[in-house]
Formats: C-alpha cells, structure tokens, sequence
C-alpha cells in the first residue's frame, strides 16, 4: 500500500526550530514536495527535491529559512524549518511523485500522486 506519514510537527516559539519527516511505503518515488495549508488559505508550495538530491526548489518564503533533504534508502524526506515565524502556521503535507511521473514541476499541486495526512505546526509569537 502506497502511503505518505508525516511527523515532527508542534507547537514552537518564534525563532524555534523544528524537522519535519515524511516516511514512504510502498514504492520509491520520484521528485518529493512540501506544501502547507493555514486556516482559510488554499495549499501552497513550500520546497520540493528531486529523487537524486541534485535538484531543490524553494519557495521565496521558504528561501534561507527552510531545507529539505530526503535519504532514499530508508525512503525519508525531510523539512527543517529554522527561525519560525507566526506566518509559518500551517498544517505541512508531504508529496510524492511516482517513479516515471511528468517532469520537474515542483510548484504544481497536480504533479504529485501521493499526499499525506499532514502535520500541523503552530508558531506562537
């Protein structure tokens, strides 16, 4: 069964720092992604990282702040966010492209086939 788990959010003080895990079952997937979703707000973007490593993509609120990494052998992605700010609160989804997938799109939400369930990270001021 094909599925996305993320981890490793919580509830931090601004200019906290937190990592947030994706663990992949199932199969190994391509270009991997991070979005986030505040309350009233549509799905955004955040990094994404190509299956080799060779290649990130960062939002321009994710750039100096935000890195993502992913160890293919134990199938893990990883968020590390540093200096969080209040803005910053959001639920974080993982995303997948599957092996074979159309493409370097990071930025599209349609270029992922699989989503996890979310983490939610809460930045207090």
């Amino acid at each position: 069964q094909v599925r996305l788990v993320e981890s490793g959010g919580g509830l931090v003080r601004a200019g906290g720092s937190l990592r947030l895990s994706c663990a992949a079952f199932g199969r190994p997937f391509s270009t991997q992604g991070w979005f986030r979703q505040a309350p009233g707000k549509e799905r955004e973007f955040v990094a994404a990282i190509s299956w080799s490593g060779g290649a990130t993509d960062y939002a321009d609120s994710a750039k100096g702040r935000f890195t993502i990494s992913r160890e293919n052998a134990n199938k893990m992605v990883f968020l590390r966010i540093n200096n969080l700010k209040p803005e910053d609160t959001a639920v974080y989804y993982c995303a997948a492209q599957a092996v074979g997938g159309g493409g370097w799109f990071p930025r599209l939400l349609s270029a992922y086939d699989y989503w996890g369930q979310g983490t939610q990270v809460t930045v207090s001021s």
